[in-house]
């Protein structure tokens, strides 16, 4: 019968991302490699120049119209410029290979500017309710009809731009943060275009204010979301979906297996997720089958693409849970 030896193994995607390993004189050396989409980065640059000189058009007509709904939505404009500005360089730092320091890589910068982006809007959302309740109490003057042309142009330079991000990877949080981004940019034309043509019709300046409001309601659901994700990822919380209970008393469950214990995963970047876990064989088990055992079966039920598995003497995590 073999005697169990703690051991060690790591298990690697491929299609996920490139790693290497080189094993000498007991040493194993890693080079966590995630693909930068260079097509996501295309697509943010033409967005950015699209929304950064539209903005500006915007910003004019607004200021020329009186319209709050046009001058907000230039606001949001210009913070989506700096957004998709903040995303091109977050894709650019990624790119840079992994060292000695930061063994994985700066793949969490884009996580760093998905939670920028997120906190932009929140604080563009407090703007805009404001400016709009001082303007229903204050009505003033609204040139409907210019406002009604910058707002259809701006619809159509916010729907060109977001066809050319939905077509990019949704895995990336770094282009969905760009793309809700453009998608409140979208929903604000929308809600001036309203207002623009409901004071033509009514003469109601107040539609223009109680529009504003509209829209920034519905932006703070997907920055919140955008926030709370990237939070989540930068406190290495068990990714959702994943309950590190069930994954312990499934590998336990296997007849190779005799205990499984201390499971924890986390998302290095986007859907690239990391784990470590203890197990202990079976009577008769050689050791070293589990680690490509356990990295199999968690890849094949979890997704989870990079693996660590250590393996204990039988009674260990038994005698550590006592």
């Amino acid at each position: 019968m073999t005697t169990p030896q703690p051991a060690s193994n790591h298990d690697h995607d491929e299609a996920s991302h490139d790693h290497a390993g080189n094993h000498q004189a007991g040493r194993h050396y890693h080079h966590h490699k995630q693909v930068v989409t260079r097509t996501n980065a295309r697509r943010i640059s033409f967005v950015f120049f699209l929304t950064a000189g539209y903005a500006l058009i915007q910003a004019i007509g607004g200021w020329l119209s009186g319209s709050l709904a046009l001058i907000a939505d230039s606001g949001h404009m210009v913070s989506d410029a700096a957004a998709l500005l903040l995303a091109l360089i977050a894709y650019r730092i990624a790119e840079r290979p992994a060292d000695g320091t930061r063994t994985y890589g700066f793949h969490r910068v884009r996580v760093l500017a998905a939670l920028a982006n997120g906190v932009a809007l929140l604080l563009l959302v407090i703007w805009v309710i404001r400016e709009a309740i001082e303007r229903m109490h204050a009505p003033s003057e609204i040139l409907a009809g210019p406002m009604l042309v910058v707002a259809v142009i701006g619809l159509v330079v916010n729907v060109a731009g977001a066809c050319v991000l939905w077509s990019g990877s949704k895995g990336d949080s770094n282009l969905r943060g760009a793309l809700l981004h453009v998608l409140g940019d979208l929903l604000g034309s929308v809600a001036a275009i309203a207002a623009a043509a409901g004071i033509l019709l009514t003469g109601w300046v107040v539609l223009d204010p109680l529009l504003s409001i509209f829209v920034a309601l519905l932006i703070v659901r997907s920055a919140w979301g955008l926030v709370r994700d990237a939070i989540q990822v930068l406190l290495q919380a068990v990714p959702r979906g994943l309950d590190a209970l069930a994954v312990e008393m499934g590998l336990a469950q296997l007849s190779e297996i005799a205990e499984a214990g201390h499971f924890h995963a986390w998302t290095l970047a986007d859907n690239s997720i990391i784990a470590t876990v203890h197990v202990s064989p079976a009577y008769g088990v050689d050791p070293l089958a589990l680690p490509p055992l356990v990295s199999s079966w968690l890849r094949e039920h979890y997704a989870i693409d990079h693996v660590t598995v250590q393996v204990d003497p039988p009674g260990q995590l038994d005698r550590e849970h006592r």
